[in-house]
Parts: structure tokens; sequence; C-alpha cells
């Protein structure tokens, strides 16, 4: 299959329209339809529901078009990494972070690095682990950056010099908010907001020495800018890292660190059985290099 109908339906995917797709990729509108009902003969089914000149993608269309665009994501990435230079390294690294404590010092690194090898780029993509694994498992990120409890099993990894600790960030005029801390009973009274990985709300409850049926979690979310208009309702209470907390900057808000004082540890993990770029090879180098034995 040409690598280029795809690129053509993913353009028809986005616009709904032949017409205007055909625009876009200054095709004729004949010649785009054909290389989409080739396509569609390819992979043995219809990928979109059609009403006269709209175009709706189909159930078996928007796994097609998850999957297209891994292929060609995959693709320009090999590209970028068989980019060779007899003098400069180059390339291009893509990295997967979670929003935390780790973020800016990542951010120190990168610029460190990109001084020394200035042909070297980076693409950065922001997530929570149940979102940067997909991305490592299918070779479209060369690393990521994870906060603990992770499974490694299928992974390389190193321990970050960075912890994050965790706490309630609640209005600032919230009674709680005069505490020094918060501890488990308290905290097992609250609404809370928390994010989606099951795994590190059962990992913080048993660190409070909490069961974590016990934590009245009213929303899970992977997304720390929406925090700030829940949370000054007076009705929500968020369970997470202070790194969090400081991404949101309000000062309406205030973080509250928990009793017992409980922390989370970052691994960069990179994929096993995977050969890394030269570009990659050498930021993981140089990671290992400024990070403490």
């Amino acid at each position: 299959m040409d690598t280029r109908i795809l690129r053509y339906f993913l353009v028809v995917a986005e616009t709904n329209n032949i017409t205007q797709a055909a625009q876009r990729l200054h095709l004729t509108q004949p010649t785009l339809s054909r290389q989409i009902q080739e396509l569609e003969r390819l992979v043995g089914r219809p990928l979109f529901d059609r009403n006269n000149h709209h175009l709706q993608l189909n159930a078996a269309g928007l796994l097609f078009r998850e999957r297209a665009q891994v292929i060609l994501d995959l693709l320009d990435h090999a590209q970028k990494e068989i980019q060779t230079s007899s003098d400069q390294l180059v390339g291009t690294i893509n990295l997967g972070l979670v929003e935390s404590a780790v973020t800016p010092w990542l951010m120190s690194q990168i610029d460190q690095f990109q001084a020394q090898h200035p042909g070297v780029k980076f693409a950065l993509f922001a997530g929570d682990g149940d979102s940067l694994r997909p991305r490592l498992d299918q070779g479209q990120d060369d690393f990521a950056a994870l906060i603990e409890p992770v499974e490694t099993a299928k992974y390389h990894f190193f321990r970050l010099p960075v912890t994050e600790e965790w706490g309630v960030l609640m209005r600032q005029d919230d009674p709680l908010a005069q505490q020094d801390s918060i501890t488990s009973a308290q905290l097992a009274s609250l609404p809370l907001i928390m994010g989606r990985r099951s795994i590190v709300r059962d990992n913080v409850a048993e660190a409070l020495s909490l069961s974590s049926n016990r934590l009245n979690v009213k929303i899970t979310t992977n997304l720390p800018g929406s925090l700030s208009t829940l949370l000054l309702t007076g009705n929500y209470y968020h369970l997470g890292i202070r790194g969090v907390a400081e991404q949101i900057h309000d000062a309406r808000l205030t973080f509250v660190p928990l009793s017992p004082r409980t922390t989370s540890a970052h691994l960069l993990v990179w994929k096993k059985q995977r050969s890394l770029a030269p570009a990659a090879r050498a930021f993981l180098h140089f990671l290992t290099n400024v990070t403490p034995k």
C-alpha cells in the first residue's frame, strides 16, 4: 500500500468532504475519490458513511484513522532516525513526559544537551502513564519520563534525581488550608479529584495506611489545566503531586502536604529490544552522566 494513500485518507477524514480534501491535496476530485475507493477495496470494507457530498468516518474508519496515523508517525520517525552527518549529531528525539517536577528538570537537560548538539531536535508529548506507555510500546516515542509506580517489565529504566511530594490542592480560604499537613483521617472524608491511574491511587492509599476504597474519589482526570475551575467551587479537593499545583499558578489555591509525608520518584524508561538511534543514545548517555549514581 502506498503511504500517500494513507495521507490522502487522513485529509479526507479531517475535512469530511472530498472536494475540500482534493483542493488541499492539489488533486482532482475524481482522482481522490478513486484513491479512497481503492483504499476501501484493499482493507475490505467501507471506511466512511456517505450522505450526499458529506463523508463521516464509520467505526472501521475511526479505527483505521488511528492506525494510519501511527504508521505515518513511525515512518516519519524512522526517516529522521537514519539522518546522518559526518560532522555533527542530528535527528529527532521523541520524549513523553508526565507534567510534574520532572518537567522543568528535563527542560534544563534538553537545553544543555542541545547546546552541545545543535543538530538534534526534540518532539515532546505530555500525558499520564496510561497515555505515554502505548506511545512507547508502538515506537512513537524513544523515552518516557514517568512517575512511580511504573510497571517496568517491558522496559529498561533508570531513576531520575527528581522526587514529588503528595498533598491536597484546595481553595486558599478553606479551613484545612491553614494546616501544615493533611492526615489520612481527614483525607478519607474529602470529595477528591485524582489522576486516573488506579495503581497510583492504591500506592498513595497504602502509604497512608488507608484502603483505596476509603478514598472518596468523585472525579478522575488527566487534564491538570481543568482543575482550578472545579476546586474554586469549594466542593472538591485535588489529591496529587506538588508539581501539578505549581503548574496551575492560581493564587486562590494552596497546596497542603500529606502526613505522613508521601513522595514518589521518577523513572526514565525505554522499550527493551529496541535499537535507539544515535541521537537518542547520546541523550541517554548524557542523562546518565548528570544523574547521581
